[in-house]
């Protein structure tokens, strides 16, 4: 238990298929997430390098997607790494060493107690929410790699580890004012919550004191957040979800094409 607590580190022998696994980027700013589907190869949800379809601000300059900056073509999965986006199969060595990767694999741990989901102080690394079964989660992983219905990359509604989450689970939250299923960005939305907006760091004037309340607050936020807690997530299966972003992605395909049809030429 106290290893798992302080890493999720975990050897490629040891997968199986249908794991949620992750590897940092830029030193361990964020991690890419994906889902291990046996015989060493990884479905994930990336962005193109350069593509402004992740944030629309000036984050997008350097939070780039998985694919290494090189033109290369894998020999081993023949993963073309520039100008992929979307779902797409890579096999492990692209997908950690893309992008800047540490080249360590981690394990994204499920149904998790309490306890152990406050002690991993840093988000996108376990939930509460219990995984389905393994043959299921490679089954959401491949349809939605066979019929590329996940939607536009956004850092904040539909990311990498989104898209992991919901091959796992088949949640999906319902609101639409909120941050998506993201460990990393509901920890990053707790951490800016428990410095900036409490009302309770004026009932303590101690240094001590401060450092319990914003921990506390900052506990409670990530805790609420998660996607095994919340109450605004509903189940949807893969087939649904498919059927509702199509005509979603086809608008936004033609409304792009309108846009570059009215544009002068060069």
């Amino acid at each position: 238990m106290a290893a798992r607590v302080l890493s999720n580190r975990v050897d490629w022998e040891d997968l199986a298929a249908g794991d949620h696994i992750y590897s940092w980027r830029a030193a361990y700013l964020y991690a890419h997430h994906g889902i291990y589907v046996g015989d060493g190869m990884v479905i994930h949800f990336t962005r193109a390098v350069g593509h402004e379809i992740g944030t629309g601000t000036f984050l997008d300059s350097f939070l780039f997607s998985s694919s290494p900056a090189a033109a290369t073509t894998c020999q081993l999965c023949g993963h073309l790494a520039h100008g992929c986006e979307g779902v797409v199969m890579s096999c492990l060595d692209c997908f950690l060493h893309g992008g800047g990767g540490s080249g360590s694999l981690y394990l994204f741990h499920y149904a998790v107690s309490p306890a152990f989901f406050l002690a991993k102080a840093r988000g996108g690394t376990c939930t509460l929410a219990a995984s389905d079964p393994g043959h299921v989660v490679v089954h959401r992983a491949r349809y939605l790699l066979d019929k590329g219905g996940f939607g536009a990359y956004s850092l904040f509604k539909n990311n990498c580890e989104d898209f992991a989450i919901y091959c796992k689970t088949g949640l999906l939250v319902e609101t639409a004012f909120s941050v998506g299923r993201s460990g990393q960005l509901a920890s990053l939305t707790a951490a800016f919550s428990a410095v900036a907006s409490s009302p309770l760091r004026f009932l303590t004037t101690s240094s001590c004191g401060l450092a319990l309340v914003t921990t506390g607050m900052y506990c409670v936020g990530r805790y609420v957040s998660d996607i095994g807690v919340r109450r605004d997530v509903v189940k949807v299966p893969v087939q649904t979800l498919v059927a509702q972003a199509t005509p979603a992605m086809e608008a936004e395909v033609a409304a792009a094409a309108e846009v570059g049809a009215s544009s002068p030429a060069c």
